[in-house]
């Protein structure tokens, strides 16, 4: 921020301040937890599709998990074939409505996201270890009020 005053003092870099270190942080973490599903063999793509289901409990129809995940539909369509080809999720009929094809983790899917959810929390443990509780909830809690701020 001091460079960006130094070279551009009548411009007001405050945002910088908050949102440039969310890139930075986001950065990294973006690597950390790529570590952690690798642990599992999952990519980070197969994670939020995986954890979408192991969430839910239940088969997710393709609209739903688009989103969770907030993907294209194609790009969804291309998730699923990939995770049905890997034997972590299968196309099953809708309870209701025979049209309706949902998915839902195999045995292996859930194995593989449990283990990356392990993994990740351990991961994430470790880098919030030097921060008091009391400023992890209230972190948490100004992150929530600029995010609904985004939508």
């Amino acid at each position: 921020m001091a460079q960006w005053m130094r070279v551009r003092p009548d411009a007001d870099v405050s945002p910088l301040a908050v949102l440039s270190r969310m890139t930075r942080i986001s950065r990294q973490l973006g690597r950390v937890r790529a570590e952690a599903f690798q642990q599992a063999g999952l990519e980070p793509w197969q994670w939020d599709v995986l954890a979408a289901l192991r969430r839910e409990g239940g088969p997710l129809s393709p609209k739903d998990l688009i989103a969770q995940t907030m993907v294209t539909s194609g790009t969804m369509t291309n998730r699923i074939d990939n995770l049905v080809a890997s034997g972590l999720v299968e196309r099953v009929e809708g309870s209701t409505d025979r049209r309706v094809r949902l998915v839902t983790l195999t045995d292996e899917g859930v194995d593989r996201v449990d283990v990356a959810l392990d993994a990740l929390l351990d991961a994430e443990r470790r880098l919030l270890r030097d921060i008091p509780a009391d400023d992890q909830a209230r972190l948490a809690q100004l992150l929530r009020v600029l995010a609904d701020a985004m939508l």
